[in-house]
């Protein structure tokens, strides 16, 4: 139970804080026993973060967890900040960000230029937080480039788990059988019709990947394509005063031109990010509808700062491939469904996006837990990024209304997948201007010239 409680038609109680509302477990809120189990299960996502920084930065693994480790203090922020998200990374942008981080050598000039892109990436979030520029921002930016954008990163996402030498060629039964589970109780048509009549396919519904992941985890054990994990007890030890290393402090600080070259992936990585944010209102506006014993406030500047912050204390003490997202658009979507069934079920959506992240973090010194997925990390990350593609395959589609912007959208996110976000944006800029821009050399006027003139006859 907490100490304070919240009547009902009222916001969660919190403390005023400047911008932020600070709310603690305990206190503010109860603990969540459904969001702890889901969470022992859902951190070793966070896990998976490890092999990408250990061939992109060259870290050794126990500096690699305690990278992670200090993401898991960033996920904790926004729940304790006052955004009723569940955070997580920019996932789409991950594709994008291995394709800009290719360019450098495993080591101090990866690390350099991952801190440069994190940075600027904070910055963006900052400026147009504090300002309250973000929503007018994507607007200047045309449907087709957003839809390419977004679809860029999912044909990236793909190309990179399915293309020869890629994870799922290595562990074909485990990664296709775990992604086809995952598929269908996430967006088959056949299992939504059986969440209106059973009660188990809402259970499951509720855990979202966890039960894709925990089949393709036994049968890659079963099957061999994976290593018996060897289980240990205590507490992890990260390797946090080795960590100072490989921090932008001992390695330096990149010079101008990182910077500049960074600049097109940090735009790309925030117009993802900002689709996340509508992603994350919108579900908590319909979250808001349905309860009607708490009022929930999605303030949009608040998620833009706290963000901001999570990516400045990763480009200085963890710089970080999947970057600082807003949501984890997953986790957040079974979560506010488990909401709908009412305050018994979850008294607060503080509550269940707070106790998520805290159990999380919590599991990240289980060592137990770690040691039992550490064999296994490959497939949590590569289910993450194989759902994201496919995600973003959709939501991109979803976007585009004609030939003209499907033609931009296509042509752009092929360029973005294969040559970077550099080419991608530029291509797509071109594409829009030339082939979409309806006012290009007065064209758009004299065909609707053209068109009025036999209705003015």
């Amino acid at each position: 139970m907490q100490r304070y409680h919240r009547k009902n038609g009222e916001e969660q109680p919190f403390w005023k804080l400047g911008p932020f509302e600070i709310r603690l477990p305990f206190i503010h809120y109860r603990w969540e026993t459904a969001e702890m189990m889901q969470a022992l299960i859902m951190f070793v996502v966070s896990l998976g973060m490890i092999p990408l920084l250990q061939s992109l930065l060259g870290l050794p693994y126990e500096v690699a967890l305690a990278y992670v480790v200090v993401c898991g203090i960033g996920f904790m922020l926004p729940a304790l900040l006052g955004v009723p998200f569940v955070p997580g990374w920019i996932t789409p942008a991950i594709p994008v960000v291995m394709l800009y981080m290719g360019d450098f050598e495993p080591g101090p000039e990866a690390i350099q230029a991952l801190f440069a892109l994190q940075l600027i990436v904070a910055f963006i979030f900052f400026f147009l937080g504090v300002t309250r520029l973000g929503s007018r921002l994507v607007q200047l930016i045309p449907i087709s480039m957003q839809a390419g954008i977004i679809m860029g990163a999912g044909i990236a996402a793909l190309t990179g788990e399915i293309q020869s030498g890629g994870r799922l060629a290595a562990t074909p039964i485990s990664l296709i059988i775990g992604s086809l589970i995952c598929l269908f109780f996430m967006f088959s048509h056949s299992f939504q019709q059986q969440l209106k009549k059973s009660k188990i396919a809402r259970q499951i519904v509720n855990y979202g990947m966890v039960p894709g992941m925990l089949v393709a985890i036994f049968v890659g054990i079963a099957i061999g394509e994976y290593d018996m994990p060897a289980i240990e007890w205590g507490i992890t030890k990260p390797a946090f005063a080795e960590m100072w290393q490989y921090l932008p402090f001992v390695v330096g600080f990149p010079d101008a031109k990182i910077f500049l070259y960074a600049i097109p992936t940090a735009v790309i990585a925030y117009v993802i990010a900002f689709g996340d944010i509508i992603v994350g209102q919108s579900l908590m506006e319909r979250a808001d509808e349905i309860r009607s014993d708490e009022v929930i406030n999605t303030d949009i500047d608040r998620v833009h700062i706290v963000t901001s912050m999570r990516n400045f204390l990763h480009a200085f003490f963890a710089p970080y491939p999947g970057l600082a997202g807003p949501i984890w658009t997953a986790v957040a979507a079974t979560m506010a469904e488990r909401y709908r069934y009412g305050r018994d079920a979850m008294d607060s959506i503080y509550s269940g996006a707070g106790t998520f992240w805290i159990a999380g973090f919590i599991a990240l010194f289980i060592l137990p837990l770690v040691t039992f997925f550490q064999p296994v990390l490959p497939i949590a990350l590569s289910l993450t990024l194989i759902l994201t593609g496919y995600i973003c395959l959709i939501v991109g589609m979803e976007q585009l209304q004609n030939n003209l912007q499907r033609g931009v959208a296509g042509a752009m996110a092929v360029v973005l997948a294969v040559y970077g976000a550099g080419w991608g944006l530029a291509v797509g800029a071109v594409l829009y201007i030339f082939i979409e821009k309806e006012q290009v050399f007065g064209r758009a006027n004299k065909e609707k010239a053209v068109e009025e003139k036999p209705a003015n006859s």
